[in-house]
């Protein structure tokens, strides 16, 4: 497993939807890609969060940023 450090810049509309069941789906959706979140950290500056996981590989990160833009309107770098 490698270690991932994915930050994120919110939407108007992804701080509308800011809930606990968004982040409980966006686990879930980390997790259906052989992953784990181990922390998420709200940032000021450039970047509005910091998700820090643990992927399979390069796939699996790229694989979960675009399905946490799906889901969250969040994009992730």
């Amino acid at each position: 497993m490698a270690t991932f450090f994915m930050f994120g810049k919110y939407t108007t509309e992804a701080i509308k939807e800011i809930s606990i069941e968004r982040t409980q789906q966006a686990i879930a959706e980390i997790k259906k890609l052989g992953g784990e979140i181990t922390a998420m950290h709200a940032l000021l500056g450039e970047y509005d969060l910091l998700l820090c996981g643990s992927l399979p590989g390069i796939e699996e990160a790229i694989k979960a940023s675009v399905a946490l833009k799906s889901l969250s309107g969040i994009s992730f770098s």
